[in-house]
């Protein structure tokens, strides 16, 4: 049954949009700690910035951490580029006063867009306990965002079910939970396997959420790094993965383009069918990230050419 479902919205995606779309993009940035990771911060930021993003997205830190290097990125973004910023605001170490007056500064400096998310707990707390004055869980931070002025919300999914989730049912509820409370969108938890954003994808549409699900994509810069985060939010390592990257820590000529090939592929395979949209947790590196959004543009490209299309396809289907 599973299968046919599949089947089924596919086809529906690819025949609403056809062969020949080209694909959007938005970029995900932490905010810089030192000089010279701020000069490498605004450096990527208008490299990718080329590629006309729907928006880019500055995150705290863990544990709800480096707030004051967020605003002042999110800010001097909307003053001094044409880019669209999106705030990460999270539940962790702040009164619910807090946050709605955060939230109100950012709309009176013009900043619109908002990535509400729960948030880690603390390193010295082993379980997330939510403040006794604060929103307990994404879905009221949703909701008090949406009393403070007319954001446009973008919230967390995870394709291989959160980690704390009971079931991927529950999960699934929880999601559905912070689009009714006024979500403009959802981005997901990285992934390697497509088909695991694909069935999660259908899922969510057959239990009747229909706002935009956006794929997170993580392209490798440290392979062990990768797999400590991975291991931390139960996202799986395909067992053909660790091969790739065998040998390659200090071969960065190797790597780096072993890393956008996994990427794009990844990426190819949910252009073929139908996903149009990708979020890149860039993890402020510009090289790997541009890469694989020069191919995806010029995979578009091509397929408006009928005599090359074919050889796209081909491909795809691999």
């Amino acid at each position: 049954m599973a299968e046919a479902i599949d089947h089924t919205l596919h086809s529906q995606v690819r025949r609403k949009h056809g062969p020949a779309t080209r694909p959007r993009f938005s970029f995900e940035y932490f905010p810089p700690a030192s000089p010279l990771a701020e000069e490498r911060f605004w450096r990527t930021l208008r490299a990718l910035g080329s590629f006309d993003p729907d928006f880019v997205s500055v995150t705290y830190g863990a544990g709800g951490t480096t707030q004051d290097r967020t605003i002042h990125a999110v800010e001097r973004i909307l003053n001094e580029t044409d880019l669209k910023p999106a705030a990460h605001l999270t539940c962790v170490g702040a009164s619910r006063a807090q946050i709605d007056a955060l939230a109100e500064h950012y709309w009176a400096a013009g900043v619109r867009r908002i990535v509400a998310l729960r948030g880690d707990a603390p390193k010295d707390q082993p379980n997330f306990k939510p403040q006794a004055d604060g929103y307990a869980f994404a879905a009221d931070l949703v909701a008090g965002l949406r009393r403070v002025a007319d954001f446009e919300i973008s919230v967390a999914a995870y394709p291989e079910v959160h980690p704390e989730a009971k079931s991927a049912e529950a999960d699934l509820d929880n999601l559905k939970r912070k689009l009714d409370a006024g979500a403009t969108r959802a981005i997901t938890q990285f992934f390697f396997d497509p088909d695991d954003f694909l069935r999660f994808l259908d899922r969510a549409r057959a239990a009747g959420i229909t706002a935009p699900i956006i794929p997170g994509i993580l392209p490798i810069v440290n392979f062990k790094r990768t797999c400590e985060i991975a291991a931390s939010c139960k996202a799986s390592i395909p067992s053909w993965l660790p091969g790739l990257f065998e040998g390659l820590e200090d071969q960065a000529d190797v790597r780096d383009p072993v890393a956008a090939s996994v990427a794009a592929d990844l990426c190819r395979y949910l252009a073929a069918r139908g996903v149009e949209e990708f979020h890149f947790y860039t993890l402020n590196r510009a090289d790997l990230t541009s890469a694989v959004c020069r191919l995806l543009l010029c995979d578009a490209a091509m397929q408006a050419e009928p005599e090359r299309r074919q050889l796209l396809v081909a491909g795809a289907a691999q």
